[in-house]
Order: structure tokens, then C-alpha cells, then sequence
């Protein structure tokens, strides 16, 4: 993925596994985009109470993308910008799924 050109409109979005935690709110989601990465992500109903805790306004906290052929990390967000995308095309994947994730997982 990291070499192809892509479009919001040309991802594959499978999600694997929803696990809502019942301790402090919040569900870890899995799943792959285009076969090619593949994410996990802690997702809220709310935004976090500190937006420095949260990707943007999109109520994730923590998002890990992966190249899944050579296992590269090419971004990954812990309550803070730890990697940054590592190309225009992840950069349109973590857009995507932060417009979207919250509202699949938690319902808009």
C-alpha cells in the first residue's frame, strides 16, 4: 500500500474483532484496510476530556497501523503522535478511519 496510489472510496475496510472493555469505557477494534495494513485502535462513545488524549476530535486514543507483507510500523498515535504517517496514502487511512470508526463501533 505504502507505493500504490488510493482513494477513500477504493478502501477495503474489514473489520475482525470489536472488544468493548467494561473497566474504563472504550473498545479495541481490529481489522485490515485493502488487505495491505492492518490497524488496532481504542475507540470512545466521547471525546476524550483531554483533547491532547485524543487523534484529533475523532475519539480515538490509540491507533497502530501496519504494514502486514513487511510488518513496518507506519503510524501509530498512544495518546500523542508517536509515528507519524509514513506516506500521503497512510495519512488518507488515518483520516478515513478517524471520520468513521467511533460512529461504527458506538453508533452516530
Amino acid at each position: 500500500m505504502a507505493n500504490e496510489k488510493i482513494d477513500v472510496t477504493d478502501l477495503d475496510l474489514v473489520i475482525t474483532k470489536i472488544e468493548k472493555r467494561t473497566s474504563s469505557g472504550g473498545a479495541w477494534v481490529r481489522g485490515k484496510i485493502n488487505n495491505a495494513v492492518r490497524f488496532e485502535a481504542l475507540v470512545f462513545a466521547e471525546h476524550a476530556e483531554s483533547e491532547d488524549y485524543e487523534l484529533g476530535r475523532t475519539k480515538i486514543s490509540k491507533l497502530w497501523i501496519q504494514d502486514i507483507q513487511t510488518k513496518k510500523t507506519l503510524f501509530n498515535f498512544d495518546r500523542g503522535l508517536d509515528v507519524p504517517a509514513a506516506t500521503t496514502e497512510i495519512q488518507v487511512v488515518v483520516d478515513f478511519l478517524g471520520c468513521g470508526l467511533a460512529d461504527l463501533v458506538w453508533g452516530s
